[in-house]
């Protein structure tokens, strides 16, 4: 209890002293790699996200029974827009495929950020993912089952991208900017969703669904090049970072642990209340994020009954305003962080209750009688604009709690993460199938019991010290 005392006094010193010695945010190096960062996570999810609407172009009819299909597009040139009779079952196995890729590489990938060249890691899976996204509209010609292959196979190098860059900020992030540096990061994985609705209903429309693939696709390969140009592992051996900068961020890091080559402490995180705590919270946020962004498309033609590309734009509206919300966040949370309105711990504890609370109100909302159109609209922006609360809350948490071992926190909590995410697109896919309105009714009600009782979890668990077993063997990074 001293030890941990203490350590929290010397968090409180540090933070002090830069305070008054904080190094200009404009045109620094390590807000370059946070803006590069989110240029990266722009392109790796616009791939992933895309087929959510690509897909109501995609598919001709899904059921044998006579219930609508929420991807019947009508009057589409058969040539440049392939039209295909898959199922919802099939359906919603497509949209949940790349999960199931990621459940694969997300721990692997963790434990790899902190072994390997995350330089190495990240750029030639940029690369992999956009030679997958190249390829995928010949993969669909050739059947389902090769189209699944093909976005499985993508899922496992986005996953490693999402999880390995993690661990940039053990050595790039000062202790007082971790929440805004994230946050700006972070962000490109909601901008990235809004790009691609925003103009695949039009390059559906005009150019046929294909072209969203090889745009996609192309533009990943310019990233992945940029990556390896411009990023370098640590500040120390960047060429062009000043002096006062480089000072800066060690001076702020000095007191953190590193790994050393320690072996895991496997059976002291399994134990770890906070570990889970951080876990179940990530469960409830990927499970909804999965289901919202997979599915809006369907939602907003089944219930709206709209056209292809009024599907694009209100598919993207969302993410725009939660984009938005995300870097607010972030700078929320360093403010009452420097400014010491309120513990680190209560700062999580803050944002992961807005993050898992308020989506929960918003989304049974949306059962409410004589919504209208803009009244569903207006909800489906909220519960996006609130989710991204948690960005700040318990996905940030691990860092706290483990810095020597956050890429593979990382990657253990967001595999849990993933694993919400793949059950809430199979189970809604499998649910459609049986009629909309009752699908989303239980879909709702479901989401809202996983969140509660996530947040309950996270509430009484959470902790924002540094835990007993990421201190021993300590080497103190001078």
């Amino acid at each position: 209890m001293e030890t941990n005392l203490a350590k929290e006094e010397e968090r409180h010193q540090v933070e002090n002293q830069l305070s008054t010695s904080k190094v200009s945010e404009f045109c620094s190096f390590r807000y370059g790699l946070a803006v590069l960062l989110h240029f990266v996570n722009v392109g790796i999810l616009a791939q992933g996200v895309c087929v959510s609407l690509t897909l109501v172009t995609m598919v001709n009819r899904t059921d044998t029974s006579g219930v609508p299909n929420a991807s019947a597009v009508k009057n589409l040139d058969a040539i440049k827009n392939p039209v295909y009779n898959w199922s919802p079952d099939i359906q919603g196995i497509i949209l949940s495929s790349s999960l199931y890729g990621a459940l694969i590489a997300h721990v692997p990938a963790g434990y790899m950020s902190g072994r390997f060249s995350v330089k190495m890691l990240i750029g030639s899976a940029v690369f992999l993912s956009s030679v997958f996204s190249l390829v995928t509209p010949g993969a669909a010609r050739l059947g389902p089952a090769l189209f699944i292959v093909c976005r499985v196979l993508q899922g496992i190098v986005q996953a490693v991208v999402l999880t390995a860059q993690h661990a940039i900020w053990v050595k790039w992030a000062p202790l007082l900017e971790r929440g805004r540096l994230t946050s700006v990061s972070q962000s490109g994985i909601v901008l990235g969703p809004f790009m691609v609705m925003l103009v695949s209903g039009f390059i559906c429309d005009l150019l046929g669904w294909p072209m969203v693939f090889y745009i996609l696709g192309v533009f990943g390969c310019v990233l992945s090049l940029l990556w390896f140009i411009l990023f370098y592992e640590d500040p120390k051996d960047h060429p062009w970072i000043s002096i006062r900068e480089k000072e800066y961020i060690n001076s702020s890091l000095a007191q953190q642990v590193s790994a050393c080559g320690q072996h895991l402490p496997i059976k002291a995180m399994l134990k770890s209340l906070p570990v889970w705590a951080i876990a179940f919270s990530n469960f409830a946020y990927v499970w909804s994020t999965s289901l919202f962004s997979a599915y809006m498309p369907t939602y907003l033609s089944t219930m709206l009954h709209v056209n292809v590309r009024e599907n694009g734009l209100l598919s993207g509206l969302p993410y725009l305003f939660a984009y938005i919300c995300g870097i607010v966040a972030g700078e929320m949370a360093d403010f009452f962080q420097s400014r010491k309105i309120c513990s680190l711990i209560i700062i999580r504890k803050l944002f992961i209750t807005l993050g898992l609370l308020l989506p929960v109100i918003f989304s049974l909302s949306l059962l409410a009688p004589g919504l209208g159109f803009h009244g569903t609209v207006t909800l489906l922006v909220l519960v996006s604009v609130s989710l991204r609360f948690c960005t700040v809350g318990g996905l940030l948490n691990a860092l706290d709690i483990a810095p020597r071992y956050y890429g593979f926190l990382s990657g253990v909590t967001t595999l849990i993460g993933v694993i919400g995410g793949m059950c809430s697109s199979t189970i809604a896919g499998q649910s459609l199938s049986q009629g909309p309105e009752l699908a989303w009714k239980r879909m709702f009600f479901l989401m809202a019991g996983i969140h509660v009782t996530s947040l309950i979890f996270y509430l009484v668990f959470a902790k924002a010290e540094i835990q007993d077993w990421a201190q021993e063997a300590q080497c103190t990074k001078l």
